[in-house]
Formats: C-alpha cells, sequence, structure tokens
C-alpha cells in the first residue's frame, strides 16, 4: 500500500507537474511580451470581443480569461466577451488534462473553443447585459488613458501596492526605492522566498529527464538505479520534487483556496517573475493532484471501489459535472479532471465540468460586479449541459 502511494505521489510531479511547469513558464513568458497587445486588440475590435475573449480563454491555465474581466468592468468589451472567454476557459485544470494526455486535450479545448465563441455571439446578438448601468466607449477610453501605466489585468489596489513600493502578493521585488531600513529585511525576505522555487526548478528539470524515458517508454533506467544503489530514480525525484511543492504552495498562499484578487494575474515583470509565478502556480497544481491521486489509491485499496463503475453514470454523471463547475476557483476543477485522469469519471462528466466551470477569471468579477458573475456562471451551465449530454449520445 505504501507503494503504491508513493508512486501516486511521484506521479503527481513526473507526470502532471514537470510538463505543466514547462509550459506554464513558456505561456508566463509569452504573457510578459505580448499581454498589453493583446488586450489592445480587445480594446480596438469590440465587435470581434467575443471571438478573441473565447481564444483567450481557452489558452491553458486562467490568464487569458482574466485579460478580460477587467475589461468588462470598464465597459470595453461587452458582456459576450465575457461569457465566450468563461465558456472557454478550462483554467488550471487543463494542465492536467494536457500532461495526461495532449491530443484529448486538444480535442477537448477545440470543444472548448467553439462552444465559448458560439454561445458568447449569442449572448451578444440578444444584447444580454446584466450590469445595471455600462460606461460608455468615451467613458472607458478616458479610463483607460488614467490606467494606462498599470496592467489591465491588474486591480487598481495592485496598481496602487506596485506604486508605493511594497512587494505585492506575486513575491516580485518592486521598482520604488526602498528606505535603508526596510531595504535588508526586504533583501532578506525575497532570497527565502527564491529558495524553494530554485529547488522546485532544479527538481522539476532533473524530472523532466527521468519522467520522459518513463512516460514515453523509450529508456531504461535501471542503469541509474544501480548508480543510486537501488534507490528508484523515478520515486525519488517525484517524491522530492511534490514535497517541495507542497512547501513552495504553502509559502506562497498558505491554505487550501484559491488566489485572492490580488494576487490572481501577477505581472510578469521579468523572467525571474515568470519563474517565481511559475513555481506557484505548478505547485498549486501539483499539491492538489497529489492529494487527489492519494486519497483516490486509498480509497481503492481499502472498499475496493472500482473507477469503471462510475462510466455508467449517464445523465447524472453530466449533472454532477455541470453542478461542480459552478463552485469558482480551480482547486475543485483540478480535483476532478484529477479523477478523471485516474479513470474514476467519463468523458461526458468532463465535458460538461470543462464547459461549466470558470477557473480563477471568476473571481475578479465578483468583487467588481456580482450581478455580471452570477449571470455569466448561470449561462456557463447552459452550454455545458448540452455539450456533455451530446457527447453522452455520440459516445454511447
Amino acid at each position: 500500500m505504501m507503494e503504491t502511494l508513493a508512486r501516486a505521489v511521484a506521479d503527481a510531479f513526473m507526470q502532471v507537474g514537470v510538463y505543466v511547469g514547462l509550459m506554464l513558464v513558456f505561456f508566463g513568458w509569452l504573457q510578459w511580451r505580448t499581454g498589453e497587445r493583446v488586450t489592445e486588440v480587445l480594446q480596438r475590435h469590440r465587435h470581434w470581443a467575443p471571438l478573441v475573449g473565447a481564444l483567450l480563454g481557452v489558452t491553458p491555465g486562467c490568464a487569458g480569461a482574466l485579460l478580460v474581466m477587467p475589461l468588462y468592468a470598464r465597459g470595453v468589451v461587452p458582456f459576450g466577451a465575457v461569457v465566450a472567454a468563461l465558456v472557454a476557459t478550462m483554467g488550471d485544470s487543463s494542465w492536467v488534462l494536457i500532461a495526461f494526455d495532449p491530443k484529448l486535450a486538444l480535442a477537448v479545448h477545440s470543444v472548448l473553443l467553439v462552444t465559448g465563441i458560439c454561445t458568447g455571439y449569442v449572448v451578444h446578438m440578444l444584447g444580454i447585459s446584466p450590469s445595471v448601468r455600462m460606461r460608455s466607449d468615451s467613458d472607458a477610453n478616458s479610463h483607460n488613458e488614467g490606467d494606462r501605466g498599470a496592467p489591465s489585468c491588474c486591480s487598481p489596489h495592485t496598481a496602487t501596492v506596485r506604486a508605493s513600493g511594497v512587494r505585492g502578493s506575486s513575491g516580485v521585488g518592486l521598482a520604488a526605492p526602498l528606505s535603508p531600513t526596510v531595504a535588508p529585511t526586504m533583501r532578506t525576505a525575497a532570497a527565502a522566498v527564491g529558495l524553494a522555487p530554485t529547488a522546485f526548478w532544479s527538481l522539476a528539470t532533473l524530472g523532466l529527464f527521468i519522467s520522459i524515458p518513463v512516460v514515453f517508454q523509450v529508456g531504461d533506467l535501471t542503469v541509474l538505479a544501480a548508480a543510486l544503489g537501488g534507490l528508484d530514480p523515478y520515486l525519488l525525484v517525484g517524491n522530492l520534487g511534490t514535497l517541495v511543492a507542497v512547501v513552495v504552495f504553502f509559502q506562497s498562499r498558505a491554505r487550501f483556496a484559491d488566489d485572492s484578487l490580488d494576487s490572481i494575474a501577477p505581472a510578469q515583470t521579468s523572467m525571474s517573475a515568470v519563474l517565481r509565478n511559475g513555481a506557484k502556480e505548478t505547485s498549486f497544481v501539483i499539491t492538489w493532484v497529489a492529494l487527489t491521486y492519494v486519497v483516490y489509491e486509498t480509497a481503492v485499496g481499502v472498499t475496493g471501489f472500482n473507477a469503471a463503475s462510475l462510466a455508467g453514470v449517464g445523465v447524472a454523471g453530466v449533472l454532477v459535472g455541470a453542478v461542480v463547475g459552478l463552485v469558482p476557483g480551480c482547486a475543485i476543477q483540478i480535483v476532478f479532471t484529477g479523477l478523471y485522469v485516474a479513470g474514476g469519471l467519463p468523458l461526458p462528466t468532463l465535458l460538461a465540468n470543462a464547459v461549466s466551470q470558470d477557473g480563477d477569471a471568476l473571481l475578479p468579477l465578483l468583487f467588481t460586479d456580482r450581478r455580471a458573475a452570477a449571470a455569466a456562471t448561470a449561462i456557463t451551465t447552459v452550454p455545458a449541459l448540452v455539450v456533455g449530454l451530446s457527447a453522452l449520445v455520440l459516445l454511447g
């Protein structure tokens, strides 16, 4: 039993974490280099907003969909763009699916993209807008001029924090000068926070080279195991990596919950910030995946539960997937996708959940416009049921 749990913990890091980390670094770098250009496209072409919203939302993780929310709050894009982004996004759980089966992930994300575009334009053409008062384009443009210096994905409070020179929740040192008495303390804190992410990326790099032969069955690790005195390098690095990921998780969040408004979309101000934020996000995913795997394997070992028995849940499974998707944030959605990866859920249930869930992207909208947030998450449930039930019929 202990060996089974140790392998489950190692799998969370070696089969999910290292690949999630690699992709997050790439997308973090891409966001750092092009994020503002994407925002400007949305501002200039309001009639294309649902399409662009869906394209942003379908990108892995929450960053793309997060860009749309503050623009809607300022009246720059219509409500249809919000719905399109929320339908298309799979949040951080997309990393779990991509690491498990890239081809299936591509198919699921294609379904999400098409569904997001269609739903967004239906909402747009029907003129649905739950806000009591939307700012005019001129007001929005005037507001944008005032906010030109701050990234659009960040809250006013975050911009104020950055301007004041206090270290933000992303852990990135800020540009404003520090007083002589504060600077040594800040440098010490930054060094302490950077130690665990550095260890994480070191293990992730090593884990990538060890994981590839195992996952793709293209090599033999017995020679390396012999050099380590009989220790399995996959289990060793995998368990160490998960342990460090848990440390990073509690260092950066210190609770089993999702981001606060200030830390939902940390500014990618440098490559070091990309690596720091990437370590935090990847550790968040690894921690929840490892927990899911351990709980699942324990349930199987104790009760003899057969995951295949859930394959016949039918309509009830689709309803469960859509309802779970109503919960804001990524944590429970990562767990849900982890259950699918472990063989505990059928594909129609996963599809219903993928369409229904909003990831972290709904959280900024909850802070700025609760009526719009409630309407958006209710609307996304409709295409979730349609897609889930259609998949149930087509897949038999």
